[in-house]
């Protein structure tokens, strides 16, 4: 970390920023007192996978994984096949 004077900064500005993109925080000081910082640029983070991001959820404790206590599948609701629903629909629609 190196730190540089508010007027050496101005004079010499593009050493200094050169400095910080290589990974250096250079602090200013005014007077003696830190007024600033210069710090490398943020690096974003890669997207994640939906799985990964699962994962950080349960290991950081904002998502409870879904818990099957029996072992089995959960149970098949009656599902009507597309011509008794549209059957209904017209019996219904009749009525108005």
């Amino acid at each position: 970390m190196r730190t540089v004077g508010l007027k050496v900064l101005k004079n010499k500005l593009s050493e200094y920023v050169r400095i910080a993109a290589a990974g250096e925080t250079v602090h200013i000081t005014d007077r003696n007192t830190v007024v600033a910082e210069l710090v490398p640029p943020h690096q974003p983070e890669q997207p994640i996978t939906d799985k990964e991001f699962l994962a950080k959820g349960i290991r950081e404790g904002w998502i409870k994984p879904a818990t099957d206590r029996t072992g089995e599948p959960p149970p098949r609701l009656a599902v009507a096949t597309f011509d008794k629903i549209m059957r209904e629909l017209d019996e219904d629609r009749g009525d108005w």
